[in-house]
């Protein structure tokens, strides 16, 4: 089996009510469950980024399309990654999106 990453991408808050934030927990949690043995990293969400580009500008929060997060699965091809991803509950926010590459083992 392949390595792959699933970087989320998107615009949106996180919730801020602990109800929501329950909520939202349950979905990823129910999800990864889905996935079972195929989740290497549940991953993280991550805070707002800047972007360096070559000729030394720095663009604040991640430009047009900041990265939220990410995670890494086990998956046969791409395909498979792609079609594991489809029911991820951040696609629940039309705000995001999941960019799915896969690793290149360098060892």
């Amino acid at each position: 089996m392949a390595k792959f990453l699933y970087v989320y991408h998107g615009s949106g808050k996180m919730p801020t009510e602990e109800a929501e934030r329950k909520a939202a927990m349950d979905a990823w949690n129910g999800w990864y469950g889905e996935l079972g043995s195929a989740v290497v990293d549940g991953g993280n969400p991550v805070g707002m980024s800047k972007t360096v580009l070559p000729d030394g500008k720095i663009e604040n929060n991640g430009g047009s399309n900041p990265t939220a997060g990410y995670t890494i699965i086990e998956a046969k091809d791409i395909d498979d990654a792609v079609s594991k991803a489809k029911d991820c509950p951040i696609l629940k926010n039309p705000a995001f999106s999941i960019e799915i590459a896969p690793i290149i083992e360098m060892g």
